[in-house]
């Protein structure tokens, strides 16, 4: 690193949660990690560390991200959940990519292939949310009866994917009812792997009794998305009334939402003050002078901006130094930004804008997104730090 701005993540933390859902939740036989973008931006060198922790299988979202993995990764399963090109099926089979037939025309492409080795395919059903996925209970009866006869090709998985938790709305339980109707003129029992759910089924549903695998994306990196129980005042109560009458009404099926699991966040942010300064009354912060100092203060530049995924929306947030919250000013710019500090803040001073002190739930919330997208946004030019055990087992530096 030639900067000490990276993203720190926390392999015990990761490891830690993986066993903690198993333990939770034994009842699968697959235990499929979604590592697509870069594991979430957490570092796709994390895998080899979730698999000794127990998941079994591994989704990507693209073939660029699988042979990365496979350099670190080498007998483990991996899913690509989105489609793959019909012209790289041989880069799939070299190395050991499962595809998914997501559309009847990719599957007539496909079937009119000569495959001279094995090649694993999953078939995704579209049961509403109306992106990847079959939808015609025929047309899926013929692609599962052919791929079947098909030399060399193994059907080894069917699945579909949620719109929502299911809580409080329909569409759960709609979605589920047409998978079924879908696949009836199938027997899924010949099927190996069957996966319908991601973390929200796996926290806030009873296990669906005919799928065998599970897809774990934002509860590995330990986030309890599961909505919080309303306080019990009254106009919370009246809520409460009006969604359990509103689930009666819908017949919606039996949800959990007290759900206890102890997971923890696996992904920090760090930087550091590359210059302090006191500045005087009247003087403007930054471009656009859209911050003006009231009285003489200091102010600390720090070595991160949105050219980094440190987007402009965290102007006005805070960060941490030294344990003290300390307000961002001015504009964010490409590679610095400027909080307003105290005098006790000093060059080379480490500072956290994304962790313990500051959870990525609040950025997310301040910068209007979510935890998804928090750890996302900031690019693979930002260096990942794995640490274990209070040590740099690894860095991954993707502009190296």
């Amino acid at each position: 690193m030639y900067r000490n701005t990276y993203a720190e993540i926390n392999i015990d933390n990761l490891q830690h949660n993986v066993e903690e859902i198993i333990k939770k939740y034994p009842e699968y036989e697959y235990y499929i990690g979604v590592v697509k973008g870069n594991a979430y931006g957490h570092s796709d060198k994390i895998c080899k560390y979730i698999v000794e922790s127990g998941i079994n299988y591994l989704a990507i979202s693209s073939l660029e991200e699988g042979i990365s993995l496979r350099k670190d990764v080498k007998k483990i399963p991996i899913l690509c959940l989105e489609p793959i090109d019909i012209k790289y099926i041989e880069k799939c089979i070299e190395n050991n990519i499962t595809i998914t037939v997501h559309d009847y025309d990719y599957y007539r492409k496909l079937i009119k292939l000569e495959i001279n080795k094995p090649l694993k395919v999953h078939l995704k059903i579209d049961s509403g949310l109306c992106r990847l996925g079959l939808y015609n209970k025929e047309q899926i009866k013929e692609v599962v009866q052919n791929l079947k006869l098909k030399p060399n090709i193994e059907l080894e998985g069917i699945f579909t994917h949620f719109s929502t938790d299911g809580i409080y709305d329909e569409s759960w339980d709609n979605q589920y009812k047409k998978f079924q109707e879908l696949t009836s003129e199938i027997d899924l029992s010949q099927i190996p792997i069957i996966h319908l759910g991601r973390s929200q089924t796996l926290l806030n549903h009873p296990k669906i009794p005919f799928a065998n695998a599970i897809r774990l994306g934002i509860i590995m990196y330990g986030y309890n998305t599961t909505p919080k129980p309303l306080p019990n005042d009254f106009i919370n109560r009246l809520r409460k009334l009006k969604r359990k009458l509103y689930n009666k009404k819908h017949n919606i099926s039996k949800t959990i939402t007290d759900v206890d699991i102890d997971v923890k966040p696996a992904f920090s942010l760090y930087s550091e003050v590359t210059q302090v300064k006191k500045i005087k009354k009247g003087s403007f912060v930054g471009y656009g002078r859209i911050y003006k100092a009231e009285k003489d203060m200091y102010v600390a530049i720090i070595s991160i901006g949105y050219a980094d995924g440190f987007c402009r929306r965290n102007r006005g947030r805070q960060i941490v130094i030294n344990n003290k919250r300390y307000d961002l000013i001015g504009e964010i710019n490409m590679g610095m930004i400027i909080a307003k500090v105290d005098e006790s803040v000093k060059t080379g001073d480490k500072v956290t804008l994304i962790g313990e002190k500051i959870p990525m739930k609040e950025v997310a919330s301040y910068i209007g997104t979510s935890i998804y997208e928090g750890s996302c946004m900031i690019n693979d030019w930002v260096p990942r730090v794995l640490i274990k055990n209070g040590e740099v087992i690894e860095i991954d530096e993707k502009n190296i």
